[in-house]
C-alpha cells in the first residue's frame, strides 16, 4: 500500500484523462491549472511513472492508459458505495437470493410487512436457480426449493406447497368445467420442461387415481411464470403450486380444479453459512419469514 497516492490527486489524474489540456481538466475541477499540474506531477513522483506526454495537448503514456481504467473503475466503485451507505442511514443490508419465481409471486408481495416490522433491515433481493456457494460476494441469506439437504450450511425448513391443475374462466367457458380428474385429459395441457423439482401431470394423475398412457400437450414451458401466464391467458390448464398462484386464484383470474390434496415433494427452506443465522438481522428477517411461511402452508392445507 506504500504506492497509494491521495484521493486528490487520483482525482486529478482520471480527470485529466478526459481532457486535452490542463486548463480544460482544471474548470472541471474548479481548481487552478497550476494545481491539477502539481498533483500529477506528485502522482508521477509516487509512482515513479511517466503518465501524460507534455506539449500542446495532453497525452497518455503506455503507462498513464493502462492504469486509467482501474483509477476510473476505483473512484466510481468509491463514489457508489458511499451513496449507498448514507442512503441506508443507519439500516443494516441483507442480502436474500432465491429463485425468481418465488421471489416474484410469493416473497415480494409480502416484503411490505418486513419493512413494517423491522424497518432497519434494507433487504437487497438477488434471484438465481444456481447452487450458491456463499462466498464474500454472493448473499448472506439464501430460500431455496428442494429436499433440505444442504450440507455445511445452516437450514431450516419453511413450508410445503400443494399442487393442483389451474384453467382460466374463459377456457372453462370455451372448453366446459372438468367434473372429474379423468376429464382433463382431453384438455390442452401446459407443462414445464426441466428439473425433477418441477411438478408433473403424470404424478397429479397417479395420486388422483388416473392411469395416462400420454399427454395431450399445448406447449412446453422453461419458466414456471410463463406456464401461469399461458394459463392466464387460456392457452390450456397448468399444474400450479399453491405459493405460485396466490394473488389468481384469490382475485378469480384462475380457478383451482378439483380439491384433491396433493404435498409437493420438495419443500422451501431458509439456508445461510453455520453462525449467520444468530446475527441479529438476521435473526429478525427468519423469525418474520418462518412465520409468514407457517401462516401459508396453514392456508395451503
Amino acid at each position: 500500500m506504500r504506492d497509494l497516492p491521495p484521493t486528490a490527486s487520483l482525482r486529478a489524474f482520471e480527470v485529466a484523462t478526459r481532457h486535452a489540456t490542463f486548463t480544460s481538466a482544471s474548470e472541471e475541477l474548479h481548481v487552478t491549472q497550476s494545481a491539477v499540474s502539481h498533483q500529477l506531477k506528485h502522482l508521477e513522483e509516487i509512482w515513479e511513472l511517466q503518465l501524460f506526454q507534455r506539449g500542446k495537448s495532453l497525452s497518455l503514456t503506455p503507462a498513464g492508459a493502462a492504469l486509467a481504467p482501474i483509477v476510473r473503475e476505483f473512484l466510481m466503485k468509491l463514489e457508489a458505495t458511499l451513496s449507498d451507505l448514507r442512503e441506508q442511514n443507519g439500516r443494516v443490508r441483507l442480502k436474500v437470493s432465491t429463485t425468481y419465481s418465488f421471489a416474484l409471486k410469493w416473497l415480494l408481495p409480502r416484503l411490505p410487512g418486513l419493512s413494517r416490522q423491522h424497518p432497519e433491515i434494507l433487504v437487497t433481493l438477488e434471484t438465481t436457480d444456481k447452487a450458491i456457494k456463499f462466498s464474500s460476494a454472493e448473499p448472506d441469506v439464501a430460500i431455496r426449493f428442494g429436499n433440505g439437504n444442504y450440507p455445511g450450511l445452516h437450514s431450516e425448513f419453511m413450508f410445503r406447497e400443494q399442487i393442483f391443475p389451474v384453467a382460466s374462466p374463459d377456457l372453462l367457458q370455451r372448453f366446459g368445467a372438468p367434473r372429474e380428474p379423468a376429464e382433463l385429459l382431453r384438455y390442452p395441457l401446459l407443462t414445464r420442461d426441466g428439473a425433477d423439482l418441477v411438478p408433473k401431470w403424470e404424478l397429479w394423475f397417479q395420486q388422483v387415481g388416473v392411469g395416462i398412457s400420454s399427454l395431450q400437450e399445448s406447449v412446453r414451458f422453461a419458466d414456471t411464470n410463463m406456464t401461469i401466464e399461458a394459463a392466464l391467458l387460456g392457452q390450456g390448464i397448468a399444474l400450479a403450486r399453491s405459493g405460485h398462484v396466490e394473488a389468481e386464484t384469490g382475485d378469480g383470474s384462475l380457478v383451482r380444479l378439483f380439491d384433491v390434496p396433493f404435498a409437493s415433494p420438495v419443500a422451501y427452506y431458509f439456508v445461510c453459512p453455520k453462525g449467520v443465522e444468530a446475527q441479529a438481522h438476521v435473526v429478525s428477517f427468519r423469525n418474520w419469514l418462518l412465520a409468514e411461511a407457517g401462516k401459508a402452508e396453514q392456508a395451503y392445507r
